[in-house]
């Protein structure tokens, strides 16, 4: 199967592997032999319950935590020291109050030594494809909450990594700036060419987004069941409208209704 953006198609390559992984947290098992492949050129959107182990997926495959068991190896190398090679957007934008949009955004690469002045030029030649032109010298007050988001991925992107992880990116947006933004972001992902992987917990944006939608039921996450998102590119918020993009909906939301009902029933047996 071939990934990517709809010009044409690409090979499939790996560039983000679980391999029998394990992990605990406080005795409480959150992954078992759990394997996964994200092939370059592919957007996955990752969606389950609360609790279920999504976050703990992403701080494993960006190197912040460990496993207990298995590999996780990153691209065609099978590179396992993953800290500091994988871009990552948390839910908060966490931009620093007292930095500039351009400060802020050359922060991963100041970090990785580059000296200022070539860093801020990089950041400056990059500001125009992330809708940001004009606002360099702006402190993250004066902007909105997508313009704060688009300062946040750009950041991401800059640590050099074709991965970039995006944990519900959008969650604190309101509704219209929240399609707005998701639109921006396939345009994005197209033009850069990159692998992303995102957390969300809804179930549209999930569709909207991915070339699959990866739904986890229950901890400890085994494996994850996959739903393929056979819908054409480029999309646009209106596919939400489509006989067949509403399929796809009712065919998660039944996976996580019945995820969600056996989860109770467990609870009300314990």
């Amino acid at each position: 199967m071939a990934y990517g953006l709809s010009e044409g198609t690409l090979a499939v390559s790996p560039m983000l592997q679980f391999s029998q992984v394990s992990f605990s947290y406080q005795q409480r098992s959150i992954l078992k032999d759990f394997s996964l492949q994200i092939d370059k050129g592919e957007f996955v959107s990752v969606i389950g319950p609360s609790g279920v182990g999504k976050s703990t997926l992403f701080h494993l495959a960006n190197g912040l935590l460990q496993p207990d068991a298995g590999q996780i190896m990153l691209g065609d190398n099978g590179e396992s020291n993953l800290l500091g090679k994988v871009g990552y957007m948390p839910q908060k934008d966490l931009l620093l109050p007292w930095r500039t949009v351009l400060e802020n955004a050359a922060l991963p690469l100041e970090i990785k030594g580059m000296k200022q002045e070539a860093a801020y030029r990089q950041v400056r030649e990059q500001l125009p494809i992330f809708g940001l032109e004009g606002w360099a010298d702006a402190y993250p007050e004066q902007l909105s909450g997508g313009m704060r988001q688009r300062v946040s991925l750009l950041r991401a992107t800059l640590t050099g990594s074709q991965l970039l992880l995006l944990d519900e990116p959008f969650s604190a947006l309101d509704g219209i700036t929240k399609m707005e933004m998701q639109e921006w972001l396939l345009s994005l992902w197209r033009q850069l060419g990159i692998t992303v992987l995102l957390i969300t917990h809804d179930i549209e944006e999930a569709i909207l987004l991915a070339d699959r939608v990866l739904v986890l039921k229950a901890a400890p996450v085994q494996e994850a069941v996959e739903v393929p998102v056979s819908l054409g590119r480029p999309r646009e918020g209106r596919l939400r409208y489509d006989p067949a993009f509403l399929a796809i909906r009712e065919q998660i939301w039944d996976i996580l209704t019945d995820a969600i009902n056996a989860a109770g029933e467990r609870g009300r047996r314990a």
